[in-house]
């Protein structure tokens, strides 16, 4: 698959754009797991214009990550334009990213993210000032299905976009109604790639957990590409299973030994991209969402112990006390 020159390989899985989640260290590591490409957290673009630091310090990327996705949001068609202009000039991403599919209400509810699916003609504006703004790099979105169930317009939309100069479509298969909960419906998904007007590449997203199901989504569905989201928490090496997955090749993921040095590289990447008590702090989701210690009996306790812990001896003091109980009970 390809965007523009970049060219992503077969059936590539992507790191899919959270907030709070995917910064430079995180996606580092997704990439090094076997991401084929990874996407920053979103950039308001009214911040970048008002060169807020934490959202300039958004743009930072390094050469070991690439290829690269930079994604911005916004409703204001000269804003967008500009601050497209500003990510280019300071990160120069592989591919800038268009948002139009956040649902959480501090930005759908002014306008922007998914609320655009509201204003349709405002979104494509957006896209087309983008695309003009900035001529020599690929710039793709990401949407959903529709607003609600009553109007799933995805069909359509997908057409409008590729018009207005988007060279690849991600489709998360929720409409913004449903936020992140119930199934993702991938059927329009599949339509959308199936419409012969469709000519660029159509990306998947929503309910990614396992290798099967992502070879699954690839063959009924006929996406270009997946993106994993949520299933990347504690997990960075879904990636590496889903590759070897279809590539059919024997799993190269190791054992839980491995899988907590992975945590653990993950721990230190986030304390020296910020500081120690943060650090800890910003990754504690990633910790407590991890599939390693589901099976560990009677854990609660060290649970808390280990997400309680605010410097880096703590808490590898209580990752090798885990690293001792995963063998003790054979996992």
């Amino acid at each position: 698959m390809r965007i523009g020159t970049i060219d992503l390989g077969e059936r590539p899985v992507l790191l899919a754009p959270m907030e709070d989640v995917t910064d430079i260290g995180f996606r580092l590591l997704c990439r090094q797991m076997g991401a084929a490409m990874v996407y920053s957290e979103f950039v308001s673009s009214d911040a970048l214009i008002r060169f807020v630091n934490k959202s300039l310090e958004k743009l930072r990327v390094c050469d070991d990550e690439r290829p690269v996705a930079l994604q911005i949001y916004g409703r204001d068609v000269d804003i967008m334009r500009e601050a497209a202009r500003i990510v280019v000039e300071h990160a120069r991403p592989d591919v800038l990213d268009l948002n139009f599919g956040c649902p959480v209400k501090k930005v759908a509810g002014k306008g922007a993210g998914a609320g655009l699916l509201q204003n349709i003609p405002q979104m494509l504006a957006i896209a087309r000032a983008v695309v003009d703004a900035v001529p020599g790099t690929p710039v793709t979105a990401k949407t959903r299905l529709g607003w609600d169930v009553n109007h799933l317009i995805i069909t359509q939309l997908a057409e409008q976009l590729q018009d207005c100069g988007i060279q690849a479509l991600t489709i998360h298969g929720r409409t913004r109604a449903q936020m992140y909960t119930g199934e993702a419906d991938w059927t329009l998904i599949g339509q959308v790639k199936q419409n012969p007007r469709i000519h660029i590449p159509i990306i998947g997203n929503g309910d990614i957990a396992s290798p099967q199901r992502a070879l699954e989504c690839f063959e009924r569905y006929g996406v270009d590409a997946i993106m994993v989201g949520r299933a990347t928490f504690g997990r960075p090496w879904i990636f590496r299973e889903i590759r070897d997955y279809l590539d059919n090749k024997p799993q190269s993921v190791g054992g839980t030994d491995w899988k907590l040095d992975v945590l653990k590289r993950q721990v230190i990447a986030s304390v020296e991209r910020i500081d120690e008590y943060r650090g800890i702090l910003h990754v504690r989701r990633h910790l407590a969402a991890s599939p390693l210690f589901k099976g560990i009996p009677n854990f609660r306790e060290t649970r808390i112990r280990m997400l309680r812990a605010d410097t880096m001896k703590d808490l590898f003091n209580v990752m090798e006390e885990i690293r001792t109980e995963l063998k003790n009970y054979g996992l």
